[in-house]
């Protein structure tokens, strides 16, 4: 993932617009639009306000990864075996149309899968545009939390279409959907910066040229 990807997506998480981060590192709008299109590089003293601004490391910034959405190479079996459950309990719940429960909260969409030593809680509010926490516990101990938060844009949004899209979710894109998706004239598009211990992303998805949605997220293992 190269710089101007990462800058998109570390603004869309902190609900920035390219004017209110242009604003706050005293440049004009058109820089920012200019760096996230890839067309020209901040200077260093901006790369350092930018880093601070986004709570990440200058060398973050400037070394091109290969989105760094991969998880890390480990043979750790627990990081493993998460994956697995979160890959399983995707396709078994929201997603899948599959295992709702009651409302945890006034108003909440709830889905609850389990399997072995291994529980996922998946709780939202709201519609066209809502907030959620999915949460894995393992022997009843929490272990992974992911926060999201998104909205309809535009006519012609199909939640199949996005189920459809999250369902196709693989080990290297654990987290909502896979890097890109298409059917028919839609199209999904995730991008994320980090691994599964501790990582952020953004997803839209496409009419034709037209985007419909839109959605940000973090999360991580926890302990």
């Amino acid at each position: 993932m190269i710089f101007s990807e990462k800058l998109q997506i570390l603004r869309k998480n902190k609900g920035l617009t390219q004017e209110t981060l242009s604003e706050r590192l005293g440049v004009s709008r058109q820089a920012v639009a200019k760096w996230e299109s890839g067309q020209v590089y901040p200077d260093i003293s901006n790369l350092i306000q930018i880093s601070e601004l986004m709570n990440v490391s200058v060398d973050y910034l400037v070394k091109d990864q290969d989105c760094a959405v991969n998880i890390r190479n480990t043979d750790d079996p627990d990081t493993e075996e998460l994956i697995s459950f979160r890959l399983e309990a995707n396709v078994n719940t929201y997603a899948g149309f599959m295992n709702e429960t009651r409302p945890s909260r006034p108003a909440s969409h709830d889905f609850r899968y389990e399997n072995g030593r291994y529980m996922y809680h998946d709780t939202y509010v709201g519609g066209e545009r809502f907030s959620g926490e999915e949460a894995i516990w393992k022997d009843g101990i929490p272990v992974y939390a992911m926060n999201y938060s998104g909205r309809v844009t535009g006519d012609g949004f199909s939640g199949n279409f996005l189920k459809e899209a999250l369902r196709a979710a693989d080990r290297k894109m654990p987290y909502r959907g896979p890097e890109i998706y298409s059917s028919g004239e839609y199209t999904y598009r995730c991008s994320v910066t980090g691994d599964i211990t501790w990582f952020q992303g953004y997803e839209e998805i496409y009419l034709k040229d037209a985007k419909v949605y839109e959605c940000v997220f973090h999360g991580g293992m926890v302990r």
